[in-house]
């Protein structure tokens, strides 16, 4: 699994257009895919932090972070805009920072309210899909596509 900063330098167009997308409404949005206990897929709307070269988000009590807390894989898709079909996805896993040093940084990045329980995740990324359309119902869009599985570990 890579940091963001990671995979935006072995591919700085898909990250830059992923940024592009997840922050396309001034404030960083997702549909978060979880795994729930019983393995069915389960999304939830979340806020994405960028900060310091990491992909974050806090978490609230709640279903998506029971999810993550048992099963740390997720897939996140940027929202979508009123006047592009352009797509931004990706998989990996969520991992829970303690770092109290991290979770300041993170929150002075972020331009939501954050309190006292909701925990801090890194969105680590294993792969990331980008879909550009030249016009609305383009078919097929121009893929850029990035994954670590088959690249070497960053130094």
């Amino acid at each position: 699994m890579y940091h963001w900063s990671d995979f935006a330098a072995q591919d700085d167009a898909t990250a830059e257009k992923g940024l592009g997308l997840l922050f396309q409404h001034g404030i960083g949005l997702a549909y978060l895919a979880t795994v729930d206990s019983e393995n069915a897929p389960r999304i939830h709307p979340i806020v994405v932090v960028h900060s310091n070269g990491g992909l974050y988000t806090f978490l609230i009590p709640s279903p998506k972070r029971r999810d993550l807390d048992r099963n740390p894989r997720y897939a996140p898709h940027a929202y979508s805009s009123a006047d592009s079909d352009n797509e931004f996805a990706m998989r990996g896993t969520a991992q829970l920072i303690e770092n109290e040093e991290t979770r300041r940084e993170v929150i002075d990045a972020a331009v939501h309210e954050v309190h006292d329980d909701h925990l801090l995740y890194e969105l680590l990324v294993d792969s990331a899909l980008s879909a550009e359309y030249e016009y609305r119902g383009q078919w097929p869009p121009t893929y850029l596509t990035w994954t670590s599985k088959s690249d070497a570990p960053p130094e």
